[in-house]
């Protein structure tokens, strides 16, 4: 399992593995070089070991799964310049990510979490493979973006590429970038013109679904907002949110099914809205998102469904 220490959504399937007497070894890879150790040795095949600070040894030939959750970036003892840092960590990433690649099963693998990362990439193919999808608008150009916003009415919604997390100076609190509302005219020209944005058509509400879907199984949550804020971005308003188990129709099923195949993900954390006349939107799929908080308020059991996909080619290794 790669991710930080710090990381409870991974505790619970650490914890339903432990249940289960599936051995486990977590690590993170930004521990690499002040707590990890690698070997590799290139022969018929890639062949080594990871090693942890505590004594842990991960023999590679071992691992049966992968889990790819969230590591941390490499990070180095006082004295290094930025520079050496960074060639640092480009030589790390390569040598232990190149390796760790090589590991026949993932959930998912990184390659995979990377490119469907991308809006562009994930939003044309859920189009492809028959979901709604907002119209939507990726652009610099300030004229076009309002010519955009006026063809819809006046208003679009501004949603984020890549994170909504936003860092700013040290010691300065990270803020969160939710969805947003703008009007044509509050378009800034110059604020357009820094980057590439994300706009998209305002879909009317009814209520919103978070799909965790796990190899090919589903756990659907309605998400019902009580406020004008969570009405507009889940996100921002936890505490007046209510949450219920639900299914998918059918064919919104078969379509994320298909959704996934095509991006060779076996996990993602899939955001819809459905309108009130019951249209089900794609708004996006989040290949290594948060399931931890669904979990505990509706009781889907996500933990022990990543659990099965981790083992399941163990399993059927002993019934051969």
């Amino acid at each position: 399992m790669l991710t930080q220490w710090f990381d409870p959504t991974a505790d619970m399937v650490v914890d339903e593995l432990n249940r289960r007497g599936v051995p486990v070894f977590r690590c993170d890879p930004g521990d690499l070089p002040q707590r990890l150790t690698l070997n590799a040795e290139l022969g018929m095949g890639w062949a080594g070991n990871l090693r942890l600070d505590t004594g842990r040894t991960l023999d590679l030939a071992e691992v049966s799964c992968a889990y790819y959750r969230r590591p941390a970036r490499f990070r180095y003892p006082a004295g290094l310049t930025d520079a050496d840092q960074r060639w640092a960590s480009r030589e790390s990433l390569r040598g232990l990510g190149g390796v760790l690649h090589l590991i026949p099963r993932w959930l998912n693998h990184p390659a995979a979490i990377g490119r469907a990362e991308y809006k562009p990439i994930q939003l044309d193919t859920a189009r492809r493979v028959g979901l709604d999808v907002p119209r939507t608008l990726i652009t610099n150009d300030h004229k076009r973006a309002a010519t955009f916003a006026a063809e819809l009415g006046g208003r679009v919604m501004y949603k984020s590429l890549s994170t909504s997390i936003i860092r700013g100076p040290d010691g300065d609190a990270p803020r969160i970038l939710y969805s947003t509302p703008v009007a044509a005219e509050q378009l800034d020209p110059a604020g357009v013109r820094l980057a590439a944005h994300l706009f998209q058509e305002p879909v009317s509400k009814s209520h919103e679904l978070r799909v965790t879907y796990v190899d090919g199984r589903m756990y659907t949550a309605q998400i019902d907002a009580t406020s004008d804020t969570g009405r507009t971005d889940w996100r921002a308003d936890y505490e007046n949110l209510t949450y219920s188990v639900t299914e998918l129709p059918p064919p919104v099923a078969a379509a994320v099914c298909r959704l996934m195949d095509a991006l060779n993900l076996r996990f993602g954390a899939l955001d819809l809205v459905v309108t009130p006349d019951g249209r089900h939107v794609f708004l996006e799929v989040n290949p290594n998102g948060q399931w931890g908080w669904i979990e505990d308020a509706t009781g889907l059991p996500i933990a022990a469904a990543i659990a099965d996909a981790l083992t399941v080619e163990q399993e059927r290794g002993h019934h051969d």
